[in-house]
């Protein structure tokens, strides 16, 4: 996954204040762009596609993507922004923001453009977002800002680890705005994730996973399945192997004693469940205690 390659580079971050009327030209941008509305009102196009950007919204802008910003006027516009790469290389310090058009820029420039990897992503990021919690995010860019204004000693890795928490959070918020089901029903599959993790030492039937979060039943799997990336028994096998691993690697007691103590009828059952779903057997994580 894209994700796990990751090493960001912070070019730009900075919390902008405009009170007189104030354009940004068609232009296309060598890196990325973030662009969060914190006060007033902004028409963004972007390629071709118009939108108006309220106090909450955050726009995305990637390489080479024509866009053009326009304060509504009347009204005082505050806009925190990042400039950013993806992806630490030799050139990232050399790059600069651009104000130009794409036939404005020249040949030997290109090269300072940077990958798009948005599409790449588990979640594309929207070119427009509206915040369903713009205050975290908010808090989250602001803490960038601050460590990238005030330069404190490290601070480059600080702004990395900072806008790979933030970045998180907005493809979370993308999720959600993408899948609504699943956020109103968050909350019954936080409380099934619960009961899964309490109930270790012995099978659940998903039966009982449905009565017990009011879920039907088939309806219930697929939520869950679709949060989570795996069904309620699946999360349950792995909540148990954990639990087993845990007594067998941090307790004295036997095998045998661990396979009664999670419910099973015999070591043999036990043992077969525990290689289907870790993949090795129990006395692996017995042998291997120092």
């Amino acid at each position: 996954m894209i994700l796990h390659q990751i090493s960001p580079y912070i070019r730009v971050a900075m919390d902008n204040t405009v009170e007189r009327p104030w354009v940004i030209q068609e232009r296309v941008l060598f890196d990325y762009e973030l662009l969060y509305i914190m006060e007033g009102k902004v028409i963004v196009t972007i390629e071709d596609v118009v939108y108006e950007g309220v106090r909450g919204d955050i726009f995305l802008f990637r390489p080479k993507q024509r866009h053009k910003i326009v304060k509504v006027e009347g009204q005082r516009l505050r806009q925190p922004h990042l400039h950013f790469d993806f992806f630490y290389s030799e050139d990232s310090d050399k790059v600069k923001v651009s104000f130009r058009t794409l036939e404005e820029i020249g040949v030997d420039e290109h090269t300072w453009f940077r990958e798009d990897i948005i599409d790449k992503m588990p979640i594309p990021l929207s070119s427009h977002l509206r915040l369903k919690n713009p205050i975290l995010i908010e808090k989250m860019l602001m803490d960038i800002i601050y460590e990238y204004e005030t330069k404190m000693p490290f601070y480059e890795f600080k702004v990395k680890g900072l806008f790979i928490q933030l970045w998180i959070q907005l493809l979370r918020e993308n999720y959600w705005h993408l899948n609504p089901h699943l956020e109103t029903n968050m909350h019954a599959l936080m409380h099934i994730k619960q009961y899964l993790m309490h109930n270790t030492s012995r099978k659940v039937s998903l039966d009982e996973i449905a009565k017990m979060s009011g879920i039907s039943k088939h309806y219930m799997v697929r939520l869950f399945q679709k949060a989570f990336g795996m069904s309620p028994i699946q999360y349950h096998q792995l909540m148990r192997v954990h639990a087993a691993r845990h007594l067998i690697q941090f307790t004295t007691d036997p095998l045998t004693i661990i396979a009664e103590k999670m419910g099973f009828p015999n070591i043999h059952a036990f043992s077969r469940f525990f290689k289907t779903v870790e993949g090795t057997t129990p006395s692996f994580y017995r042998s291997s205690k120092n």
